[in-house]
């Protein structure tokens, strides 16, 4: 089966392409075919940054919005497919994630804009989405949904590396990672990835760069010792997996409400340098003890960040999904053709933490995830598959 994803992240750089080839052997395959990033047009971007980050908005905005990023997502879509010079089987649209619900420790729903139908109706074929919903309404949190991926993969890479306590880490706008140890199977969103040091260089920089970029004001900055501090003593970061969060949550509004007013603000490249601190160290506080931890997303591009997270983690080598197969830039897009693939044949698109315990969202047991949106003739699913993958490898 030949799937193509397209998603977007939290930080809405880019809308990722991926496009992949599934087969069933001995193990699950997933075959990398292409991935490219598609600039989001910029006046719909700076619209779902707005909306997104929590302005004011209206019905009609958020409508207008769900049309055009749908008709943006199809054409990424079509233009991948026309690159491979096939149609696809299959097309997965995550979406773009507009506000994820979360009250407590519970979460209560997660709506993702990008009107599927735009994407049937130009490439003529299935098309997934609304991947978690279904995951949410089972009592989890529908994220992170990397551990589905990352359990069967990860169990591939601790068998090749002996290592015996793996995590992957996707250091996207928000920061998830899934940890891999003998009997025990652990995912959550962490906190802050990218999200807050792209706003930061964004002020920073009078809206020139929309990120840090090689981490250059990072470097030339100086950390806030007190602001950080602060901000690390937030009740997120003590609270108990399984959790989930957005960039709804973590805001230089957030920011500015943990600071002594007291003392004199902090901006500039200080700002910055505070905000990519506080990635590091929220992250690597919760990664204490993995020997090996594998890396992806936007943040593996910032070398103050890498160098950061590997001085908080003594002992544990930090490395990149490159490695072992996976571009950085595409994995996350990848999670969504593998989530596409196994709604098609019937397979539950989340993984327990345990046998017989709940899935790693927090869900009571594993679901068939999204909803699937015909294409141009009847829809004809494969067969499902005998049992689920125990392990995926790539190539």
């Amino acid at each position: 089966m030949i799937v193509i994803a397209v998603s977007s992240g939290t930080s809405v750089d880019a809308i990722d392409v991926a496009a992949a080839r599934f087969r069933m052997i001995d193990v699950l395959r997933l075959e990398p075919l292409a991935h490219e990033e598609v600039p989001w047009p910029s006046a719909i971007r700076q619209r779902i940054l707005a909306a997104g980050a929590g302005a004011t908005t209206t019905v009609d905005e958020i409508a207008q919005l769900h049309t055009l990023s749908g008709q943006a997502f199809a054409r990424a879509a079509d233009a991948m497919a026309l690159r491979l010079g096939t149609r696809p089987d299959l097309v997965v649209s995550h979406g773009q994630t507009m506000y994820h619900w979360v009250t407590g420790l519970a979460a209560h729903g997660s709506f993702q804009i990008g009107e599927p139908a735009w994407i049937a109706e130009l490439l003529g074929v299935p098309v997934v989405s609304n991947l978690r919903s279904r995951d949410i309404a089972a009592g989890g949190h529908g994220a992170p949904l990397a551990s589905t991926l990352d359990a069967l993969w990860l169990a591939e890479v601790a068998s090749s590396t002996k290592a015996q306590r793996v995590a992957a880490l996707n250091l996207g706008g928000i920061a998830n990672a899934t940890i891999h140890a003998p009997g025990e199977l652990t995912s959550y969103d962490l906190g802050p990835g990218n999200c807050l040091i792209d706003e930061a260089a964004t002020l920073a920089t009078g809206g020139r760069e929309r990120c840090d970029v090689d981490g250059a004001l990072a470097r030339q900055g100086v950390v806030d010792e007190d602001l950080l501090e602060s901000l690390l003593a937030d009740r997120y970061f003590a609270s108990p997996a399984p959790k989930s969060t957005g960039r709804e949550y973590f805001t230089l509004r957030w920011v500015h409400r943990h600071r002594d007013q007291a003392l004199p603000p902090v901006a500039g490249r200080d700002l910055v340098a505070t905000m990519t601190e506080l990635t590091a160290r929220s992250v690597a506080a919760q990664l204490q003890g993995v020997e090996l931890l594998v890396t992806s997303g936007g943040g593996v591009r910032n070398p103050t960040l890498m160098e950061a997270l590997a001085r908080h983690l003594p002992g544990c080598r930090v490395t990149t999904s490159a490695e072992f197969g996976l571009d950085p830039a595409a994995k996350e897009a990848y999670l969504f053709a593998l989530l596409g693939y196994l709604t098609a044949t019937g397979q539950a698109g989340t993984v327990r933490t345990s046998p017989g315990g709940r899935t790693t969202t927090g869900a009571s047991g594993p679901r068939i995830l999204g909803d699937i949106t015909p294409g141009a003739g009847p829809l004809v699913l494969p067969p499902g598959a005998a049992e689920p993958p125990r392990r995926l490898r790539i190539g």
